[in-house]
């Protein structure tokens, strides 16, 4: 076979973006040689050539997206697969007008409007006016609906199109962010979500102390005390995995989007060792070279958004784990110690776990778990 699909590149990858095409038409290539540049929801990636031969011709452009198992180019030699990637450019380039004869008749006929949309609570539109906002580039799901029984009118469409015009064009998301929006998506969809709030008190902390480290710490201890949160949820089995090592998901906010690199094993690595790792994977990061692996994998989640701004936070679980912390800004707050008011460091902190893995007993003792021993002096 000559024509060389998008191979799979990892879990839960389903798609990915040309960023740059390494080889032309024409180009004769070596086993393993880089052929294009893609940009995956993790990192940029190079992808090899799966055999030696010249290039006959190459599939997508520069920023279009590819799916797994699309043709992405093809060798010279007999084409075993050219019917199938006609109907799928076919398919692709498919603008949706009329092809063939046209008849025209004099009868009038009233369309009735129809619902939009999968539940039954969907936008109603007569064919017309969904032709109109096809044409458009309207999302029906976003206008108002002005006629009767909340059915949306042709004027409906063009309001919200004239609206479109003046804002601008849309910018799609791409790359991190495109996955990004995905994942809260799947989240929304899936999780039962309950989150908890709670103050620590880290007054008893010296100068010094690194709060991301004592974060990180502190979870792996509390994952040890209470370890339903450390897992991962099967939502077709109805079962979850309690694991065993802690690999934590740590959030790093860039220009580009989320990224969200693994520290592993937290819970049996001393500070040094773990402050070298979290600059280690930050650095990555900001390179944009960290390895996909090095990006899923993980048991639990904390987001440090505290070094921002913000207090508590309702932070997302992402599938299939369960659970994720949200640390906010350090603030000094009144507090009752040894029966007088005292004016202590406080460290905010929000967790939220799926109510359909953990009960709320198991969350609560894991937070207590949690701030015990942030509470120390270390």
């Amino acid at each position: 076979m000559n024509i060389f699909k998008l191979p799979d590149l990892g879990e839960g990858l389903t798609e990915v973006e040309i960023v740059e095409w390494l080889v032309e038409v024409g180009d004769e290539v070596e086993l393993d040689q880089p052929i294009a540049s893609v940009e995956t929801a993790k990192a940029i990636v190079e992808i090899p050539s799966p055999q030696k031969g010249k290039i006959y011709k190459l599939y997508g452009e520069v920023e279009e997206f590819v799916q797994v198992g699309d043709p992405l180019l093809e060798f010279e030699g007999e084409v075993t697969d050219a019917q199938a990637v006609a109907e799928k450019t076919e398919k692709r380039q498919d603008t949706g007008t009329v092809a063939g004869e046209i008849e025209v008749g004099d009868m009038v006929v009233n369309e009735a409007a129809t619902s939009v949309g999968q539940s039954s609570g969907g936008v109603r539109a007569t064919p017309a006016v969904r032709a109109l906002a096809r044409r458009l580039d309207v999302d029906l799901s976003v206008v108002t609906p002005s006629g009767a029984n909340d059915t949306i009118t042709s004027a409906d469409v063009q309001r919200v199109a004239k609206i479109f015009k003046e804002v601008g064009a849309m910018e799609p998301l791409r790359g991190v962010r495109r996955a990004m929006a995905k994942n809260m998506s799947m989240a929304n969809a899936e999780v039962v979500p309950v989150t908890i709030y709670d103050d620590v008190d880290i007054n008893s902390w010296k100068g010094t102390d690194d709060i991301t480290t004592r974060l990180i710490r502190a979870i792996g201890k509390a994952c040890e005390i209470e370890p339903a949160l450390n897992a991962w949820y099967d939502s077709h089995a109805i079962g979850r995995r309690i694991l065993k090592k802690v690999d934590l998901a740590i959030a790093v906010d860039t220009e580009d989007g989320l990224f969200v690199p693994v520290l592993r094993d937290i819970a049996n690595r001393d500070k040094d060792d773990l402050r070298k790792g979290l600059t280690a994977i930050k650095q990555a990061v900001r390179d944009r070279n960290i390895p996909p692996e090095e990006m899923r994998g993980y048991s639990f989640t904390l987001s440090n958004f505290g070094t921002f701004a913000g207090r508590y936070a309702n932070p997302v679980v992402v599938p299939p784990t369960v659970g994720i912390l949200a640390a906010g800004k350090i603030r000094q707050d009144v507090v009752a110690h040894e029966n007088e008011p005292k004016v202590h460091w406080v460290l905010p902190l929000s967790l939220t776990f799926d109510h359909r893995a953990a009960t709320g007993g198991e969350a609560t003792r894991f937070l207590e778990a949690l701030m015990e021993d942030l509470g120390l002096e270390k």
